[in-house]
């Protein structure tokens, strides 16, 4: 039999593998991509996410005469780029006509919008917004003399359709 001597510089030399190849796969995983479509029923846009860097790109299908058709990607733009080192991921609404996407910062918990901006062809985001505290008034909208009369707060989300209150006001 053995001694637990000998058989202990083996058993180190074990534990350094599994460590160096634990290691391998974290940094591995920190460079893996998440990808998400877009709400919109009739686009078919693709958005794509480092998950450690928050870096948004979108890819989508396009129509071409001569061909069976071509892949657009586009690049990241304003606020697209990384962001601090997180854990990101992508959601996507609900809203049947929305193109555009939801990055979030599983470790903050922050969030900002991500869309196309066609004219420039690059994916462009907001910045990075969590809720603010309690008893705050929220950010890019918030007014000094507090909210629009027959509005619960600021919004910067336009009227979706219908008819408007019939004074004027949406």
């Amino acid at each position: 039999m053995r001694s637990l001597t000998a058989l202990l510089p083996a058993r180190l030399a074990g534990c350094a593998l599994l460590a160096a190849l634990a290691a391998t796969g974290a940094a591995h995983a920190a460079g893996s991509y998440e990808f998400v479509a877009a709400p919109a029923v009739d686009l078919n846009r693709i958005y794509r996410i480092d998950r450690a860097t928050g870096e948004v790109t979108s890819c989508q299908y396009g129509l071409r005469d001569d061909s069976v058709g071509v892949t657009l990607c586009f690049a990241a733009g304003e606020g697209a780029g990384p962001q601090a080192p997180g854990e990101y991921g992508l959601i996507a609404s609900r809203h049947a006509r929305e193109s555009g996407i939801y990055r979030v910062n599983l470790r903050t918990g922050t969030m900002s919008a991500c869309y196309v901006q066609i004219r420039q062809e690059l994916v462009v985001c907001t910045e990075q917004a969590g809720p603010p505290p309690a008893g705050t008034a929220s950010g890019a909208g918030a007014a000094a003399t507090g909210p629009a009369p027959g509005r619960a707060g600021p919004s910067a989300t336009p009227p979706q359709g219908g008819q408007s209150g019939g004074q004027g006001r949406p």
